[in-house]
């Protein structure tokens, strides 16, 4: 099927270019924050946050009193990004230096390496970089005072949750309440998978931002100009369909299904041979390298990096391959399990490949930005996700729907955090002038008020996105049968509420106002003609003089997608989808019920009959449920 999200940018090559510090757009953003004691960085892959907390690490020490700068990454193959790095020559004040001593992220067991944490800090030695892991085994045998006067930088802060039993969410808090130290956090995706907030409100609070969105970075590259996402289904076993996707001149990185999901045939091994089997045939395996050659058709010979096998001395011998390699001849396909899904640089990458869907928008952005980095080699990067076609003998049918809606989100997500960013304005009444390049004025919205609203917004928008497509109720509404206004005025609406809780119900409004217009904007067709320029809305073209709140709240910001999706899958699958989320359909609420009576009432007027509970049409049939709730809402008020 056709990407559901295709997206071209300009090329001005500002994001990677360079001021007098050597510091990129992203990094000198950062580093006018570094004088803060908490500071959270939000950049997409690519965008040069380890350099970053390179720049404002050293600051710390030398201009600001602290001591020590501690690195905390995921996993070992991630600490390459922070090893030793020349900056004084391209205009900074000093090097970044890490002694092989206090690069942890080698081979060797947690015992010793807490061992070589403990030694550090007890030393003069000003520079460690280790694993998240191995952070809270150190922190087990440590006081918090001896954090004092230390810069703590978490990197793939993510991984932290304010659940009580997140180890590393634990060990920051405690660090933030009996210590000195200076945390930076840095991230490419703030959202977790699951509905556990990575900070508390109260901490994140204490922490100055800097975001630098996904569109700033891709637009302001040199090479990359274009990025694809989609999606591809398949019947039976994965291994017998990756070949219709997987294009072997395309440098490529394949993620295979976790061996509990229900893509995964259960032997990852087997999984890696017949991936290798459809690529072309065995040729050799370098033993200094661990790098699989394979003989394609033609007699090409295929560089194959397998990640999957686990034997330490194997991986461990490809992993220091995979960092120090220096051009795009030096490998061709990397097949991985769990590793290669964040902070790794392969910059050569063309083609995200990932088989079933992933437990998180946080790992398939992460994946994503894979193939984003900016490179010689590439002027296209594509994701492409293959999912399990729903199948109506299959017994994990609702896992299928489930999984593809899931899916489907994620592209929206990307839609909306790809997109150029607008100014929204109010339109006063016998306002014509013009509104500046990158605003829009509507008539009746209602912009912020105050400075909290602002903050959410300049910082936290793409994360109230994500938790508004994350939930079930907006994934049923989105795919059809709930009306637009019900999306936006009543699940958007409680979502925020949840998410911030201090709101007052008019910055609420306000926030609400917002991300509606924020998502059906930046995402709608625009054109031009007589001078005049028109906007996309609910199948039409209307004036954007003309945009007013109550048009752009009739429409729903979240189904572009499905829309894609109905045209590209077959009458059988769309069937079993909309059956699926039919069965799991929400529940009339109060809310919905208000929005929709209004509707009941102009539909009767029209049609001279009340909407029919049988009827083929999902809205219909959706008014004709609100028609019995609100008959059993009066019957027992006594009505």
């Amino acid at each position: 099927m056709p990407n559901l999200l295709d997206v071209t940018y300009a090329q001005t090559g500002e994001s990677t270019n360079t001021n007098e510090m050597g510091m990129r757009p992203m990094q000198a953003r950062a580093y006018e924050a570094r004088n803060n004691q908490y500071l959270l960085i939000k950049a997409p892959p690519a965008s040069g946050k380890s350099r970053a907390l390179m720049f404002i690490g050293l600051d710390k020490i030398h201009n600001q009193g602290l001591k020590k700068v501690i690195v905390a990454v995921p996993e070992k193959s991630i600490g390459g990004s922070f090893k030793s790095t020349e900056l004084a020559k391209y205009g900074f004040f000093t090097d970044w230096n890490v002694e092989p001593q206090n690069n942890l992220c080698t081979v060797g067991g947690e015992k010793s390496k807490v061992k070589a944490f403990k030694r550090f800090m007890d030393s003069a030695d000003q520079i460690l970089v280790c694993t998240h892991s191995t952070l809270r085994y150190a922190f087990e045998e440590l006081d918090e005072s001896k954090f004092n006067d230390t810069v703590l930088a978490i990197d793939e802060f993510h991984h932290v949750s304010a659940d009580g039993d997140n180890i590393l969410g634990g060990l920051i808090k405690s660090v933030m309440e009996n210590s000195t130290a200076h945390i930076v956090a840095m991230t490419g995706s703030y959202f977790r998978g699951d509905a556990v907030p990575v900070l508390t409100p109260e901490d994140e609070s204490k922490y100055a931002k800097v975001t630098y969105n996904y569109y700033e970075q891709l637009n302001g590259y040199t090479y990359l100009k274009s990025l694809g996402i989609g999606y591809h289904f398949y019947k039976g076993r994965y291994t017998d369909a990756i070949g219709e996707v997987l294009d072997t001149n395309k440098k490529t990185i394949i993620h295979i299904p976790n061996v509990n999901s229900g893509e995964s045939t259960k032997e990852k091994y087997d999984e890696v041979d017949a991936i290798i089997d459809v690529i072309g045939e065995f040729d050799s395996k370098d033993e200094d390298t661990g790098v699989i050659l394979v003989k394609r058709s033609d007699g090409k010979l295929i560089k194959v990096a397998d990640l999957v096998h686990d034997e330490p001395k194997d991986r461990d011998r490809i992993v220091e391959y995979l960092r120090n390699i220096e051009s795009p001849d030096d490998m061709d396909i990397i097949i991985a399990l769990g590793m290669a899904k964040e902070g790794f640089d392969w910059s050569w990458c063309e083609h995200s490949l990932t088989v079933g869907y992933r437990g998180s928008l946080t790992e398939i952005i992460q994946i994503i930005g894979r193939c984003t980095r900016d490179s010689s080699n590439k002027s296209h990067a594509q994701f492409t996700n293959l999912i399990a076609e729903p199948d109506a003998e299959d017994a994990q049918v609702r896992y299928a729907v489930n999984n593809m809606l899931k899916a489907i989100t994620c592209s929206l997500l990307m839609e909306q955090v790809l997109a150029p960013s607008f100014k929204f304005k109010t339109k006063q009444e016998g306002d014509d002038e013009p509104a500046p390049a990158g605003t829009m004025k509507i008539k009746n919205f209602k912009e912020p008020s105050t400075q909290r609203v602002k903050d959410i917004i300049a910082t936290d928008l793409d994360e109230l996105k994500a938790a508004i497509l994350q939930d079930d109720k907006v994934i049923s509404a989105s795919a059809g049968g709930v009306d637009a206004e019900v999306v936006n005025n009543a699940l958007i609406p409680k979502i925020i509420q949840i998410k911030y809780p201090d709101l007052t119900t008019e910055e609420a409004e306000e926030l609400r106002q917002h991300v509606v217009v924020d998502s059906v904007i930046s995402t709608a067709q625009i054109k031009e003609e007589g001078g005049k320029k028109f906007i996309r809305m609910a199948d039409k073209f209307v004036n954007i003089d003309d945009l007013n709140i109550d048009l752009i709240d009739s429409v729903n910001p979240f189904q572009k997608a499905f829309e894609i999706l109905s045209k590209s899958v077959t009458a059988n699958v769309l069937k079993l989808i909309q059956e699926s989320i039919q069965s799991t359909r929400i529940q009339m609420t109060l809310e919905e019920a208000k929005v929709l009576w209004p509707k009941v009432n102009a539909f009767v007027k029209e049609k001279g009959r009340h909407p029919d509970i049988n009827a083929s049409d999902m809205m219909e049939r959706r008014m004709a449920e609100c028609l019995l709730f609100i008959r059993e809402q009066r019957r027992q008020h006594g009505v």
